[in-house]
């Protein structure tokens, strides 16, 4: 349920107001907008009467929220989320352009692919230091050493980085890493988003393979419920009867999160086709779209990648690409004014 408040409430209303709301076992999550203030009400609000809610004073409109997610819905935050990230933010009219191998190899690789992809224009450094796959024989990443390779490239260069983690007892691992990613497998393992959920670090969730936009939305609840409300949604493509490329990248999903949800919206063309001379258009239709960053794998010699060269641009090509997703991007918020 919310209730949306009259402009400037009374004050001792609105605490009467939210004392009652507290005294039923209700939690109050308030969102103060440049229009309204709206109390989002959290918890069985079956037995509240809604007539005697909007008969007060200081109420404009009071009404019942159908779909399960409540913290992740728009209605409960009319404003978008915007989550400060080291010097720079995740939403807000941003394009965060999060670049960098799929595995961290060597300290020496990923500091060099940090630089090259900060000169271009990234703002936040991705590697994967625990990598799950689908084989048991491939390359599963240098685990702790790969994380203090990223810790000593983000010292290099001011990145901040982003990196998966897989299983909760690496939660104290991760301590000085920037922004935590669920990978598209662990989308439900909801022991991992409640435990991701009891600490502040933000919080990037990639769509499971055929997960349902409500199951995703779900899976963010599960984080926001458990109190953080740093959360980012990553579309990484999903599976589809097509099998040309890797996945089918739905870039659908990009306006109709915005109309179900507060929450910034990344997109990941890499993972999408796992080719990667579709990562250019893809990246060009998701900021088109209007999502809020896209997350490229670049690697140095993706020839000899141990995971995911195919889909890998070259420093050298991510370049020109980085600067055209900026020009198309000013070019859209253009539109816009």
């Amino acid at each position: 349920m919310i209730v949306i408040l009259k402009q400037n409430p009374n004050r001792d209303q609105l605490d009467s107001l939210v004392s009652w709301l507290q005294e039923k076992g209700v939690i109050i999550h308030t969102s103060i907008g440049e229009a309204h203030t709206i109390l989002g009400l959290v918890g069985d609000t079956s037995k509240l009467d809604i007539d005697l809610i909007a008969a007060l004073d200081i109420v404009q409109d009071v009404k019942r929220v159908q779909e399960p997610y409540k913290n992740a819905n728009r209605k409960f935050h009319p404003e978008d989320t915007v989550i400060p990230v080291g010097n720079t933010q995740i939403g807000g009219g941003n394009l965060t352009i999060m670049a960098g191998p799929c595995s961290v190899e060597s300290e020496e690789q990923v500091v060099a692919i940090a630089q090259a992809v900060k000169a271009s224009g990234a703002t936040m450094l991705r590697g994967g230091a625990f990598k799950p796959r689908t084989s048991p024989y491939a390359f599963q990443g240098l685990g702790a050493k790969g994380l203090e390779y990223l810790k000593t490239a983000r010292a290099e260069t001011g990145l901040p980085i982003v990196t998966e983690l897989m299983d909760v007892t690496q939660l104290p691992l991760f301590k000085d890493v920037d922004v935590i990613q669920i990978g598209a497998r662990n989308m439900q393992n909801f022991d991992l988003l409640k435990a991701v959920g009891h600490q502040e670090k933000p919080v990037m969730i990639k769509r499971g393979m055929s997960a349902t936009y409500e199951e995703w939305l779900m899976s963010a609840e599960y984080v926001m419920a458990s109190g953080n409300n740093n959360v980012i949604l990553c579309e990484r493509g999903i599976r589809t009867f097509e099998s040309y490329t890797r996945n089918t990248l739905d870039v659908a999903a990009i306006p109709v999160l915005r109309t179900l949800t507060h929450l910034p919206v990344i997109i990941d063309p890499s993972h999408a086709t796992g080719k990667y001379w579709l990562v250019e258009p893809l990246a060009r239709a998701a900021v088109a779209a209007e999502a809020d960053g896209l997350q490229i794998e670049v690697h140095n010699d993706p020839a000899h990648a141990l995971c995911d060269g195919p889909q890998s641009l070259k420093p050298e090509v991510f370049a020109p690409l980085a600067r055209k997703l900026l020009e198309l991007h000013a070019f859209m918020k253009g539109l816009d004014s």
